[in-house]
C-alpha cells in the first residue's frame, strides 16, 4: 500500500512529459502486488492466515491490523492484475495520459487493496471511503466541464458515501456489541441481539449501494460517462466487488442470523433478475454492460451471503471469473468507441469483420460469462446451481439463479451482436434482425480479409483477460485449494469440489437448459413488453425525485434559518449555550448534594500589573463597541488582545504570549486591509430600542455565565492539575521547552490533526476567493517589472501610494526577522520558540515585503507556490512521524541523535526538530496563501457601473 501511494505521487510528477511511459512504469504498482499475492499462494492455500500489524499509537487503540486469508487472496490478484492490464491499455486510450487521472488509478488501487486486507472494521471504512473518493475524481476528473461527467460522479458520491455512513454507524455498533472492531476476532465469536441485527441491515445497506444492488443501483449506470479504463477497472473489477467482499467477510459469523439470509438472497435475485432484463435492451455497449455488471453482482450476493460451503466456493470462483470477463468486454468497448466514435450498437456495422481478432476474444469473455465449458464463468455457475439444488425454500432460490442466467445468456448474445455485428460490406445500410447472428454469420466475420489494426497496447490487456478466463477454467483445482479454507468455515450440507465435470447432474442439465432458452429469449423476447416496463417509476427518477426533495427542503429551511445577520447566527449560538450548558450551570449549583466551594481559592490578582492590564481589556471592549469608525474599532481590539499577550507573559507563558502577539499582529494588518473596502464608518443604528435591550441582556448572561463557570472550575478542583506532569515528560525527553515538547513529542498526534485542518483551511479559502479570478497574474506579472532601489519588483503598496521609508524599513528588518524565526525553530526545544511561531514570524516578513511592495513584490519573493510549504511542510511532518515504523517503533516516537564535532563540540538534535520543520514550513504556507489570496482580491478592481454614452 506503501508502493502504491509513492507510485501515486511520485511516478506522474517524474513522468508528467512522457505520460503514456508514465502510464506503463505506474503498472508496476499493481503488478508487485500480483507478484506479493502470487507468493503468498503456498500458506493461503495451507490455511495460513499472514497477519500484518503496525502500531500507530497503541495507547489510543489506533492499531491499524491487515490480515490475507483466501478471500482476500482472490480479490487481491484481481485487483492487482486488472489493475496494471488496464493501465498498459491507458497508455493506448488516452492520447495524453491525464497526470491525475493516471495518478488516482494506482491511489485506488492501494486503497482496494488495504480495503481487502483490512482485519479492522474502522481501518476497512476509511479505504472504503477512500475508493469512493477516487471513484469520484475518475469519474468526473477527466472532463470537469462536461455537465453530464460532473452530474454522474456527484450522484455516484452522494449514493456511495450516503450508504457508507450508513453502514459507519453499523460497523460501530457491531463493533460496540462484540466488544472488538478486530474482524477476525469478532468472527470468532460473533455477538447476538437486536443491536447486532440492526447493525447487520446497516451494513448491508452500505454493501448494496457500493455494489450497485437494486434499488440502489442507479448510479453505477450513469457513471458509464467515464473513461473505458475506468469503467473496466472501478464498474467492472474493483470497486463493485467491494460491497460482495464485505458480505463475504462477514457471512461465516452472521449468516445464520435472522435478517442476513432473506435481505442478501432478496436483494441479489432481484438484482440478477431485472437488471439482466433491462440489459438485454441497451443499445449503448456501455449502459448494457452496466446493468450486466449488476445483474452478475446480484449473482455474487447470493453465493456470498448464502453462508454455505458451496454457495462460497461458487461465489469465489466467479468473483474471479466475473473480473476476467467484465474488465475485457469494457475494454473493448472503449475500442471501438475510439475507432468508430460512437457506442451505439445501431449505429455500428461490420466491426466484426474490420477487427476479428477483437472479436475472438470478446466471443471468448462472453462465453466465460455466459458459461461454457471450459471457461471458469462454467465452473462458478455449475457450482452456484449445485448450491441450491437440494429442495425446500433453496429450489425457490435455483429458479432464481437459472430465471437471470437465461437473461445472461441473451444479453450476452446482444453485446456481440451490437458491438461485432451488423452490416458486413459496412456501406451503412440497416443492420441485419438479430435472428442475422449465425454461426455462418460468426463464420464469415472471422474469417474475412479487411482488419482494422488494433494498438498492441489495447489488444494485449483484452487478450489476456479473456485468456485468463479460458485457462483458469482449466485448472479448477488450483482454485480449490486457495479458496477451500475460507469456505470451510461455512455449513456444508454435502461435500463438493470445483471441478469442470461432475458427471451428469441436474446442474449440468439445467446449465443446457439456460443457453437453449437464452438464445430463444434474444430472438424471442417481446420488445413490447420492455417498453411498457420502462414507463414504470425507474431509480434514477427516484433519485431525481430525493435530491429536487432535498434542495427544496434546505432551501426553505436556509431561507429561514440563514437570514444573513451575523448578530442573529450569534444570539443562536448564545441562548443554545445558555439554555444547555447554562441550566446545567445552574441546577449544580443549586443542588443540596453539591459539593462546596473552596475557600479562599479565588485571587483577584497576584500582581497590580494584572489588574491594570485587566481593566485595559475592559475598557478596550467597551470603547470598541461605542466608536463609529471601523479602523477605530479594529484598533481598539488589537489593544484587547495586546493586553491579553501581557497576561500570557506575566503568568510565564513566552510561547503563548509571543504566539498570540504576531497571530494578533497579522490579524489587524488583515483587518487594515479589508476595511479600506468597505465604508468608513459604520451604519447609523436602527434596531428598535427593545431589540437592544434584548442584545445587551443576552450579552450579559452569556458573560455572567463565562464568569461563573471559570470561578467553579477553580474553586471546584479535586484534583491535581494536569500541566506540571508534563515537566517530567518533557524532561524524558530531553526538552527545556515544555510548550514545545507537548507539540511534538507528547501530543503530536493532535498537532499532526491540527496542521491538516489548516492545510485544508488554507487551501480551500484560497480556492473560494480565487474563483473566477485571474489568480496567475500576479505570479507571472505582464511586461518585465522595474527594479527598484530598495525592493525588488515595486508594486503598488495596499495601503497607498509607494513609501520610500517603508521600502527602507521592509529591506532592513526583512532579512533580519527571517534569522529570527529560523533561530525560534531551531531552539524552541529547548527555549522560548518553537515551529508554529517561527512559521508565523517568518511569515509576518513577507507580510512586511507585501505592504511595502504590493503583490509584485510579493510575487518575486516568492520561489514558489504557497501551496508547496503548506503540501511540503505536512508531508515532512507526517513522513517524520512514520519514519520510526522502518526501525519498529511506533508512529511518531521521537529520538535524539548526538554526534561530537571537532569545533562545535557536542551536539543533539532531537528528531522532533524535523517535525517541527514541517509545522514551520506549512505555517507559513497558510500565511503566504492567505496574504495572496487576500492580496489578489483586494486588486482585483471592482467594475465601474456603465455610464450614458457608452463609455465607462
Amino acid at each position: 500500500m506503501a508502493f502504491h501511494a509513492v507510485v501515486a505521487v511520485l511516478v506522474p510528477w517524474a513522468l508528467r512529459r512522457d505520460r503514456r511511459l508514465m502510464a506503463l512504469v505506474a503498472a508496476l504498482a499493481p503488478a508487485v502486488t500480483v507478484i506479493w499475492a502470487v507468493r503468498q499462494a503456498g500458506p493461503v492455500a495451507a490455511g495460513e492466515q499472514i497477519a500484518e500489524m503496525i502500531e500507530w499509537a497503541p495507547e489510543l487503540g489506533l492499531v491499524p491490523q491487515f490480515r490475507l486469508d483466501g478471500l482476500a487472496w482472490v480479490l487481491l490478484l484481481l485487483i492487482g492484475a486488472v489493475g496494471a492490464l488496464v493501465l498498459v491499455y491507458s497508455a493506448w486510450y488516452f492520447d495524453e495520459p491525464p497526470t491525475l487521472g493516471i495518478g488516482v488509478l494506482v491511489a485506488f488501487a492501494g486503497a482496494m487493496t488495504g480495503l481487502v486486507l483490512a482485519d479492522n472494521l474502522l481501518v476497512l471504512y476509511v479505504f472504503w471511503e477512500l475508493t469512493t473518493l477516487c471513484s469520484y475524481l475518475l469519474i468526473g476528473g477527466f472532463t470537469p466541464q462536461d455537465r453530464e461527467h460532473r452530474r454522474a460522479a456527484n450522484q455516484a458520491l452522494v449514493m456511495t458515501t450516503g450508504f457508507g455512513l450508513v453502514m459507519l454507524a453499523g460497523l460501530i455498533v457491531l463493533g460496540q456489541a462484540a466488544g472488538t472492531f478486530t474482524i477476525s476476532v469478532l468472527l470468532a465469536d460473533p455477538p447476538r441481539g437486536g443491536a447486532v441485527e440492526l447493525a447487520l441491515v446497516l451494513i448491508l445497506l452500505g454493501a448494496f449501494a457500493k455494489s450497485a444492488q437494486m434499488p440502489l443501483h442507479s448510479w453505477l449506470p450513469a457513471a458509464m460517462v467515464a473513461p473505458s479504463p475506468v469503467s473496466a477497472y472501478l464498474h467492472a473489477a474493483a470497486m463493485v466487488q467491494a460491497g460482495v467482499y464485505l458480505v463475504a467477510r462477514l457471512a461465516p459469523g452472521f449468516a445464520e442470523t435472522a435478517v442476513w439470509r432473506p435481505l442478501v438472497i432478496a436483494v441479489g435475485l432481484v438484482s440478477l433478475v431485472v437488471a439482466g432484463w433491462h440489459a438485454l435492451w441497451q443499445d449503448d455497449l456501455k449502459r448494457l454492460l452496466a446493468y450486466g455488471t449488476i445483474s452478475q453482482l446480484g449473482l455474487l450476493m447470493v453465493l456470498c451471503g448464502a453462508g454455505t460451503r458451496t454457495a462460497a466456493l461458487a461465489g469465489l470462483a466467479l468473483l474471479l471469473a466475473h473480473g476476467l470477463f467484465k474488465a475485457p468486454m469494457f475494454l473493448a468497448a472503449g475500442v471501438v468507441d475510439h475507432a468508430y466514435g460512437t457506442r451505439q450498437g445501431s449505429a455500428l456495422h461490420g466491426v466484426g469483420q474490420r477487427m476479428p481478432h477483437l472479436g475472438l476474444a470478446m466471443a471468448a469473455a462472453v462465453a466465460s460469462m455466459v458459461g461454457i465449458p471450459p471457461f471458469l464463468g462454467f465452473v462458478a455457475k455449475e457450482a452456484a446451481l449445485e448450491a441450491f439444488a437440494h429442495g425446500g425454500w433453496d429450489l425457490l432460490v435455483f429458479a432464481g439463479v437459472a430465471a437471470g442466467s437465461v437473461f445472461t445468456v441473451a444479453y450476452g448474445i446482444r453485446f456481440l451482436q451490437n458491438a461485432f455485428g451488423g452490416d458486413i460490406g459496412g456501406s451503412g445500410e440497416k443492420p441485419p434482425s438479430r435472428r442475422a447472428f449465425t454461426w455462418a454469420y460468426v463464420k464469415r466475420v472471422l474469417t474475412a480479409e479487411r482488419q482494422d489494426r488494433v494498438s498492441r497496447l489495447a489488444w494485449w490487456p483484452i487478450a489476456v483477460l479473456s485468456a485468463a478466463g479460458f485457462f483458469a477454467g482449466l485448472a479448477p483445482g488450483v482454485w480449490q485449494d486457495l479458496i477451500q479454507p475460507y469456505a470451510d468455515r461455512l455449513t456444508a450440507t454435502k461435500p463438493y469440489e470445483l471441478a469442470l465435470w461432475h458427471g451428469i447432474t441436474l446442474p449440468l442439465m439445467t446449465s443446457v437448459v439456460i443457453l437453449a432458452l437464452g438464445v430463444a429469449v434474444y430472438f424471442k423476447a417481446p420488445r413490447a413488453l420492455h417498453e411498457r416496463a420502462e414507463r414504470l417509476p425507474t431509480a434514477q427518477g427516484g433519485y431525481r425525485v430525493a435530491v429536487k426533495a432535498l434542495f427544496l427542503v434546505a432551501h426553505r429551511l436556509t431561507r429561514r434559518t440563514q437570514v444573513g445577520s451575523l448578530p442573529a447566527y450569534l444570539a443562536v449560538i448564545v441562548l443554545t449555550v445558555l439554555a444547555i450548558p447554562g441550566m446545567g450551570l445552574v441546577a449544580g449549583l443549586t443542588k443540596e448534594t453539591a459539593p462546596p466551594l473552596q475557600d479562599g481559592g479565588l485571587i483577584l490578582w497576584d500582581n497590580p500589573v494584572q489588574a491594570v492590564l485587566g481593566l485595559i481589556v475592559v475598557a478596550g471592549a467597551i470603547a470598541a463597541m461605542r466608536v463609529r469608525r471601523r479602523l477605530s474599532a479594529a484598533l481598539l481590539l488589537g489593544g484587547v488582545g495586546y493586553a491579553m499577550v501581557g497576561l500570557f507573559i506575566l503568568h510565564g507563558a513566552p510561547d503563548v504570549a509571543l504566539t498570540s502577539l504576531i497571530v494578533e499582529t497579522l490579524t489587524l494588518i488583515v483587518l487594515v486591509f479589508v476595511l479600506r473596502r468597505l465604508p468608513e464608518e459604520f451604519p447609523p443604528r436602527r434596531r428598535p430600542r427593545r431589540l437592544q435591550a434584548a442584545s445587551g441582556l443576552v450579552s450579559a448572561a452569556l458573560g455572567t455565565f463565562v464568569a461563573v463557570l471559570l470561578a467553579v472550575m477553580v474553586l471546584n478542583r479535586r484534583d491535581a492539575p494536569v500541566g506540571p506532569e508534563y515537566v517530567p515528560e518533557a524532561r524524558d525527553e530531553g526538552a527545556g521547552n515544555v510548550v514545545d515538547a507537548i507539540l511534538v513529542d507528547l501530543r503530536a498526534l493532535d498537532t499532526s490533526g491540527e496542521i491538516s485542518v489548516l492545510a485544508v483551511a488554507a487551501v480551500g479559502v484560497g480556492a473560494l476567493v480565487l474563483t473566477g479570478m485571474h489568480e496567475g497574474r500576479f505570479e507571472h506579472p505582464e511586461g518585465t517589472p522595474r527594479r527598484g532601489r530598495w525592493l525588488a519588483a515595486p508594486g503598488r503598496p495596499p495601503l497607498g501610494p509607494p513609501s520610500v521609508l517603508l521600502a527602507v524599513t521592509a529591506r532592513l528588518l526583512i532579512p533580519t526577522i527571517l534569522v529570527f524565526s529560523v533561530y525560534l525553530l531551531v531552539v524552541g526545544h529547548v527555549q522560548p520558540g518553537g515551529g508554529f511561531v517561527g512559521g508565523l514570524v517568518a511569515g509576518s516578513a513577507f507580510v512586511l515585503r507585501y505592504i511595502a511592495g504590493g503583490m509584485r513584490e510579493l510575487a518575486a519573493a516568492l520561489p514558489v507556490h504557497p501551496n508547496v510549504f503548506i503540501g511540503g511542510g505536512l508531508g515532512l511532518a507526517l513522513v517524520t512521524g512514520a519514519a520510526p515504523w522502518a526501525v519498529g517503533g511506533a508512529f511518531l516516537e521521537s529520538d535524539t541523535w548526538e554526534w561530537t564535532w571537532p569545533l562545535l563540540g557536542h551536539v543533539k538534535v532531537p528528531t522532533g526538530l524535523f517535525f517541527d520543520i514541517g509545522v514551520y514550513l506549512l505555517v507559513l504556507g497558510l500565511v503566504l496563501s492567505l496574504t495572496r489570496t487576500l492580496g489578489t482580491s483586494l486588486e482585483e478592481e471592482p467594475e465601474q457601473p456603465e455610464r450614458e454614452g457608452g463609455t465607462r
